[in-house]
C-alpha cells in the first residue's frame, strides 16, 4: 500500500503514474517527472492519494515546477512547433510521401555536455529516402535531427484519440506492447466481418480483439452451443443466443416461445452434446 498521483505531459494524454513522494500534488499542479532526458514538466491530472497497490516500482516525482521550468517548458513547446512546420514545409520541397505525426526536442544540456536534439516521427506507405531532408532540416532548425518512421499502430498510440467504444485508445492508455491480431479471433466471438466494424483508429484491426479472445474461448468451452436443446429451472427450451460478457445464454422456452437470459451455471445441456464436445462422462 502507498501513495500514486497520475500526470500528464499534453491535455488529454497519456496518463503515467508516479510515486509522490513526501509531495502533495493537486489536480492542476506542474510537477517534474524523470525521464531519459532528464525532469519533464507534467500536468497532475490525479491528486496523490492512498492506493491499495504496492507502489514500490514506480518511478517517484522530481519536485514541483518552478519558474524557471515551466519557462523552460514554452520554449521547448515553440521549438517544438516550429520544428513540425519547417518539417512539413520542406517534406513538400522535397516531394516525399511522408506525413508529420509528432515532434520531440531536447535542448542542449550543459550537465551531459550534449546538444539539441530534434526527433520527428512521421509514418510513410513505404520506405523512404530522407537523407536530403535531415541535412535541409538541420540547417534549418540548427541542430541534430532524426527521423523516425512509424507503424500504423505506432502512430495512433503517439496521437491518441477515441475508439469506437467511446474510451481512449488501448494503445494509448495502458497497452504495452502490441500483439498479432487475426480475423479468427473476430469470428469466434461472433463480430460481423466489416472492416469498418472491427478495425481500429489506425486502420487495423481492434487491440481489445486480442485480450477479450481467452474470456470467449473459455466461454465456448463450456457453454452450450447455439440450438442445443437444454434444461432450465423455467423449464425445457433451446439456446438461441450468447452473452459473454454477461457469462450467460438465452434460451427460446419450448411451452410459450419466451426468451429467457440465464446464467451460463444455471443451464443444463443434453448428455449427448457434452459428451459429443468433450468426450465421454466417467461413471462413478
Amino acid at each position: 500500500m502507498g501513495m500514486l498521483c497520475a500526470v500528464s505531459f499534453n491535455r488529454y494524454g497519456r496518463l503515467y503514474y508516479l510515486d509522490p513522494g513526501d509531495l502533495r500534488p493537486q489536480v492542476g499542479d506542474r510537477v517534474l517527472v524523470p525521464t531519459d532526458d532528464g525532469p519533464e514538466v507534467a500536468e497532475c491530472v490525479w491528486a496523490a492519494q492512498w492506493v491499495s497497490e504496492e507502489t514500490a516500482g514506480f518511478p517517484k516525482l522530481a519536485g514541483m515546477a518552478t519558474e524557471r521550468d515551466l519557462e523552460r517548458d514554452e520554449l521547448q513547446r515553440r521549438r517544438k512547433a516550429e520544428a513540425k512546420v519547417a518539417a512539413k514545409r520542406l517534406i513538400r520541397d522535397h516531394d516525399l510521401p511522408m506525413k508529420v505525426v509528432a515532434v520531440d526536442h531536447v535542448p542542449e544540456s550543459a550537465d551531459t555536455g550534449t546538444g539539441a536534439r530534434t526527433t520527428i516521427y512521421f509514418t510513410a506507405p513505404h520506405r523512404v529516402d530522407f537523407r536530403s531532408l535531415v541535412r535541409d532540416l538541420g540547417a534549418t532548425l540548427h541542430c541534430r535531427v532524426e527521423l523516425r518512421q512509424l507503424s500504423a499502430r505506432d502512430s495512433a498510440r503517439v496521437q491518441g484519440g477515441i475508439g469506437s467504444c467511446g474510451r481512449d485508445l488501448c494503445c494509448a492508455t495502458f497497452l504495452t506492447d502490441f500483439e498479432p491480431v487475426t480475423i479468427r479471433m473476430a469470428k469466434d466471438q461472433d463480430l460481423p466481418l466489416n472492416p469498418l466494424r472491427i478495425s481500429g483508429a489506425c486502420g487495423r484491426l481492434m487491440c481489445c480483439l486480442k485480450y477479450e479472445h481467452p474470456l470467449y474461448q473459455k466461454f465456448q468451452a463450456s457453454a452450450p452451443a447455439l440450438g442445443e436443446r437444454v434444461s432450465i429451472p423455467e423449464g425445457e427450451g433451446r439456446v438461441v443466443g450468447h452473452s459473454v460478457p454477461r457469462d450467460s445464454v438465452i434460451v427460446r422456452l419450448d411451452a410459450d416461445g419466451s426468451r429467457l437470459s440465464c446464467g451460463r451455471a444455471s443451464v443444463c445441456g443434453s448428455r449427448q452434446a457434452y459428451e459429443e464436445r468433450h468426450g465421454p462422462a466417467s461413471e462413478s
